[in-house]
């Protein structure tokens, strides 16, 4: 059985069909701070059969032991985590908290059980503003924000756990920007209150939930004006874990992977595609930029192809496309969210 955490998440939701379908156990536990349990329900509708679930809170160490007692684990993926670039700059003690200190208590709770497997979201943005661009796994570290380096401080904690343990088997994926919704429209990107991600944030001015896109600067040095980022599949990602999975199960190892494209967009880009996919206008307004964002990132995700034998499938027309399709199917059957 593999236990995902923050598996009622937007990643984690995907990631969990995924594993459904290729025939594994999944055990969900989440504790809804930014998601809702309805979408086991969806999930179990597009995979066919539904996945256990616990609500618990990775800093509850007693709940986690009753999980790895109550169920026989062999590997988790760990997306429970505060991703918030610019709420991190305004709550930095929160982000720290929830994904350090949690996963701490939740890899404590792992070893006692015995289970030494683990695929970690981690994210691009440990690389902070790069130096070169495609970003390859061996770029210096220089995360811009408390996001990034609470990140960066579960890599650092998963490296050394590794030296000191040779015995554990972890995969640290660096995530470039999850996007899009899965093909059957009964699952995607969900945030509870005003979203923090461009791709949510357009979907509901398309679907005229809000009344406006905002583009939080259009004077950085790149051929727009806006921010240039590298936008993958959320079903390519989810995909992605189970490469980890796969590759992990070879032997006892530490391996880092980019999951990306390798091809960046910027904002206006990307309101220009999705206004192509859906037919809507979405009207914009430029805004300052926002703390810690940087001019431009994509990834290099050579080392992916060769060590998860993964690569992404989907581009920027199908990302816009289920987007669009999960947006208008949610408003169109709000009782089931």
């Amino acid at each position: 059985m593999i236990l995902v955490t923050g598996g009622c998440g937007y990643i984690g939701s995907h990631t969990v069909v995924e594993l459904l379908s290729a025939g594994n156990e999944v055990l969900v536990l989440d504790n809804l701070s930014n998601s809702k349990v309805s979408v086991i329900d969806r999930v179990a509708r597009i995979a066919g059969r539904a996945p256990r679930f616990v609500k618990a809170d990775i800093l509850d160490r007693k709940a986690l032991d009753e999980v790895f007692k109550a169920h026989r684990i062999e590997a988790v993926i760990h997306f429970a985590g505060l991703k918030a670039v610019g709420e991190s700059v305004a709550q930095p003690q929160r982000y720290y908290e929830n994904n350090v200190a949690g996963t701490l208590v939740l890899l404590d709770a792992m070893a006692a059980a015995g289970v030494k497997q683990i695929v970690f979201s981690s994210s691009a943005t440990v690389y902070g503003d790069p130096e070169v661009v495609p970003v390859s796994e061996a770029a210096p570290y220089r995360p811009a924000s408390p996001y990034g380096r609470s990140k960066r401080m579960v890599e650092e904690l998963l490296f050394d756990l590794y030296a000191a343990d040779p015995e554990w088997r972890i995969a640290v994926l660096r995530y470039f920007n999850p996007v899009g919704a899965h093909p059957s429209a009964f699952i995607g990107e969900d945030p509870n209150g005003v979203p923090n991600n461009l791709m949510p944030y357009v979907t509901q001015v398309a679907i005229g939930q809000r009344p406006e896109l905002s583009i939080f600067g259009d004077d950085y040095p790149t051929p727009d004006g806006t921010g240039i980022r590298d936008y993958i599949h959320v079903v390519d990602l989810a995909l992605g874990h189970l490469a980890a999975l796969t590759a992990l199960s070879d032997a006892p190892t530490c391996l880092v992977a980019n999951l990306g494209t390798g091809q960046g967009y910027s904002v206006k880009q990307v309101v220009d595609a999705f206004e192509k996919a859906s037919g809507q206008r979405i009207p914009v307004k430029i805004t300052g930029r926002r703390a810690g964002d940087v001019p431009c990132y994509f990834a290099d995700p050579s080392y992916a192809r060769t060590r998860l034998g993964w690569t992404a499938q989907r581009g920027l027309d199908d990302i816009c496309r289920d987007a669009w399709r999960w947006q208008s199917w949610a408003a169109a059957h709000p009782e089931e969210l």
